[in-house]
């Protein structure tokens, strides 16, 4: 079951093509839980087959995020803090997400646009605040295009490396427990990273929040 699964997701990845990926990433980079380690890494594993290429997935994701981003940016602009912070509730933009993202913004600015990039829970609502203080659009979006560039590459290089050796993954059962085995070490290490980074946010977050609600200046 696991692998019919597996398997058919790999199919549809390498039938939606970059469009697909594309759409996806920008969904990725609005409120909407889509993971981009989901997204990513099976399209590479087609770029190492031949079906696609390497840095046209990396384009492609790197692009979808942008375009996501921006629109999040834009709509924040238009309608502003007071209607997100009373409906984003409606759309996985709880009052507490919000807050966390505002706090980044304010504490580190383009800076903080580009780190985002890198990071789970804020590479989705850095965006909003971004627009509702009106960072400069051209600013947001080179810092952006950075972060989501160099995300992308992660992704994919992990795909291709370490899920891309095994060109026989979705016919036989038995080769994604090979891989499973043999790469098992990568995997647990992304795993770990990313625990790692959820609970750096967390604590980051925790800070930030104190400090905003301290009155302490960003910097």
């Amino acid at each position: 079951m696991l692998h019919d699964l597996f398997a058919t997701w790999m199919r549809l990845s390498l039938e939606w093509g970059y469009p697909g990926i594309f759409l996806m990433m920008a969904i990725e980079s609005t409120v909407f839980p889509l993971p981009s380690e989901i997204v990513v890494p099976p399209a590479a594993y087609w770029a190492k087959q031949g079906h696609l290429s390497f840095w046209g997935v990396v384009l492609a994701s790197t692009l979808g995020s942008w375009f996501g981003s921006a629109l999040s940016y834009w709509f924040a602009r238009s309608v502003g803090r007071p209607l997100i912070l009373k409906y984003g509730k409606y759309a996985f933009l709880p009052p507490k997400k919000w807050e966390l993202a505002e706090q980044w913004i304010h504490h580190f600015s383009v800076v903080g646009v580009f780190f985002a990039r890198l990071l789970p829970v804020v590479r989705h609502l850095v965006s909003l605040p971004a627009g509702a203080v009106r960072m400069r659009f051209s600013t947001f979006s080179i810092s952006t295009l950075l972060g989501s560039f160099l995300w992308s590459w992660v992704l994919a290089w992990f795909g291709a490396e370490v899920l891309g050796g095994q060109p026989r993954l979705l016919e036989d059962p038995d080769a994604l427990t090979h891989v499973l085995k043999e790469k098992l070490l990568w995997f647990v290490a992304a795993a770990t990273i990313l625990f790692a980074l959820y609970v750096g946010v967390d604590l980051i977050g925790r800070r930030l929040r104190a400090a905003g609600r301290s009155g302490s200046p960003g910097v």
